[in-house]
């Protein structure tokens, strides 16, 4: 008996020490977790597909770096951008809110900002999450591209750049990689230009001709000044389509240090290792901590700016080559982490703006992405190619490794998370689309908080989905989709990106309607006969839309024209306008890839 209550006492304490520890170690860990604050790293493909990824599905493209950084964190299986091309999508990854409610669309076909010298912009009373943990001790950082506008009045008021929206650091390129940035390649913008351009010059060419074989047989009367204006403005028209890409490459395509232009034109084959310097810099700099560092990285748009090391190693060209690259990239992003010691202390988040572009396609040759099982791609509104992205979290010790998470996540949600994260408020004067993902990332939460997504394109509302989490169903309702063009095929080609708008847009009354959760590849649109769930499904997403416009207030739109066109005041220039070139920056040395 005396053995029996040794043994219930034993065991009443062991019980007891055990509880204790328990509910000891849980407030423990919270309070470890929340006082944490940090350091934040953000790594932003550009243009990436999602079906261009080892840890997505691809086999043929390397991608070790990026497949380490998912098998060592928890991976987002449906992660969604709020738009489909580059401007409007950044825009609402800084801020947390839908494109529409900052302003940063369009309503009249110019689905981004078309120059640097434009003054639209992310207007200055939005927040970003970049302001908030500078105002929290952070250092913050922004290297690559910025895409969001420089200045409003002038060529140096820079209210819109990125060091007056929070980022303490800038270096890299205020506007965005395209085709015009490498003379010869493929054009985005010089084309079109270059052929107004040379109508221009007919038009006036054939205007003076007539005037002059009417003042001659005098048939017209008054004085040869039209036909001299007419002559004139024909060979400016003329001149200045010969011109054009030089004149493109010169106000586009450069970089910046903080609020210095450092070159320009830039020197594209070492841009990669002049970033990459950067942000070792960055990072050394600010190891003490805490720091947030947004990479954006000019890869994978074209031109595909790709180094000796990298060339021909894809059996997917140039593309393959520039996205195993970018891999590279965030190989040796990480190495430096660790190199630091930093690795264990750092959250580090990787995606990509949108999804893949399926018309950059020229002859046999494809510079675009491939976006999986999902259809269509960059620019078309709500398909599912165009803005399901990767999403990839890890933070050792904290985030569980190799864990997949299936729910609907959106890049708005990088906003409220890191935010909290830093010690910082989620702002609570304006809407914010966005939700905490850490519930999500640690697993005391089953299901994402967001239960409706809406996809426009441009400030057109073209689908919505609805996570239906009693039945484990994610809708999609699409109303407007683009009219892929030729006939079968899977993209509008010929065109820089599907239109929004127009007669180039189909209509569906009743709209197409997509379980995604049985049907990812949105290939089975059903109908009242073959889903009886089809009413239900609409009146609440409809229900869903109709609540969603009441939080939406009107605010000038920065991509529509005026503030899209090009203004010579408002021309960033190194040098004296129009000759704007210089080069500060020493050769870095050149990358070598390493064997993988």
């Amino acid at each position: 008996m005396l053995h029996l209550e040794h043994s219930c006492l034993f065991f009443r304490s062991w019980l007891a020490l055990t509880v204790s520890v328990l509910l000891d170690l849980k407030p423990s860990a919270c309070r470890s977790l929340s006082g944490s604050r940090p350091n934040i790293l953000l790594l932003m493909a550009d243009d990436l597909g999602i079906g261009d990824v080892g840890c997505y599905g691809n086999d043929t493209i390397r991608t070790p770096n990026v497949d380490r950084l998912a098998a060592d964190g928890v991976m987002l299986t449906q992660h969604i951008a709020a738009a489909s091309v580059c401007t409007p999508s950044r825009a609402a990854f800084l801020t947390g809110r839908y494109p529409l409610r900052s302003g940063m669309v369009s309503s009249n076909g110019y689905r981004v900002l078309q120059w640097t010298g434009v003054s639209g912009g992310l207007p200055p009373n939005e927040t970003t999450f970049a302001k908030i943990l500078k105002d929290k001790g952070y250092a913050t950082g922004l290297i690559g591209k910025w895409h969001l506008g420089l200045n409003c009045e002038s060529s140096d008021d820079y209210c819109h750049h990125p060091l007056s929206h929070g980022f303490d650091h800038f270096y890299g390129m205020p506007f965005s990689m395209m085709g015009d940035c490498e003379p010869g390649e493929v054009s985005e913008k010089r084309a079109g230009l270059e052929h107004k351009l040379n109508v221009c010059s007919h038009v006036m060419a054939l205007a003076a001709f007539t005037l002059t074989a009417g003042k001659l047989t005098r048939l017209v009367a008054g004085s040869w000044t039209l036909v001299i204006c007419s002559a004139i403005v024909a060979l400016l028209c003329l001149t200045t389509s010969h011109f054009m890409g030089a004149l493109i490459v010169h106000a586009d395509c450069f970089l910046m240090r903080n609020h210095a232009i450092t070159e320009q034109p830039m020197s594209l084959q070492r841009t990669t290792a002049l970033m990459l310097k950067e942000v070792s810099s960055f990072v050394k700099r600010n190891k003490q901590g805490p720091f947030l560092l947004f990479v954006s990285f000019l890869h994978v748009h074209t031109p595909l700016i790709t180094t000796e090391n990298f060339r021909g190693r894809s059996p997917h060209g140039l593309y393959g080559d520039n996205t195993e690259e970018m891999d590279w990239m965030v190989g040796q992003i990480l190495d430096t982490l660790d190199t630091e010691g930093l690795t264990n202390s750092t959250l580090v988040y990787f995606t990509s703006d949108h999804g893949g572009s399926l018309e950059a396609q020229f002859g046999n040759h494809q510079y675009g992405g491939w976006n999986g099982i999902y259809k269509g791609g960059k620019g078309m509104g709500g398909w599912e190619g165009g803005i399901r992205v990767p999403g990839i979290l890890r933070w050792p010790g904290v985030l569980p490794a190799g864990r997949l998470i299936h729910e609907p996540t959106s890049l708005m949600d990088v906003f409220p998370t890191v935010v909290q994260l830093g010690g910082g408020q989620v702002p609570h004067d304006r809407v914010i689309d966005g939700r905490d993902l850490l519930p999500l990332l640690l697993g005391t939460a089953q299901h994402s908080e967001h239960e409706f997504l809406m996809h426009y394109c441009e400030s057109f509302l073209h689908a919505a989905r609805w996570h239906q989490r009693n039945r484990g169903a994610v809708w999609k309702v699409h109303y407007v989709t683009p009219v892929f063009h030729p006939a079968g095929a899977s993209a509008c080609y010929g065109r820089g990106v599907c239109p929004c708008s127009g007669d180039k847009v189909a209509h569906h009354d009743p709209p197409l309607l997509f379980d995604l959760s049985r049907d990812p590849s949105e290939a089975h649109a059903l109908t009242p006969d073959t889903e009886s769930s089809f009413h239900e499904v609409m009146e609440r997403i409809t229900k869903a839309m109709e609540d969603h416009r009441r939080t939406l207030s009107p605010v000038p739109l920065q991509l529509d024209m005026p503030d899209n066109l090009w203004k010579p005041w408002l021309q960033p220039c190194c040098g004296r306008f129009p000759l704007c070139w210089c080069d500060r920056e020493a050769d870095p040395q050149e990358p070598t890839a390493r064997e993988n």
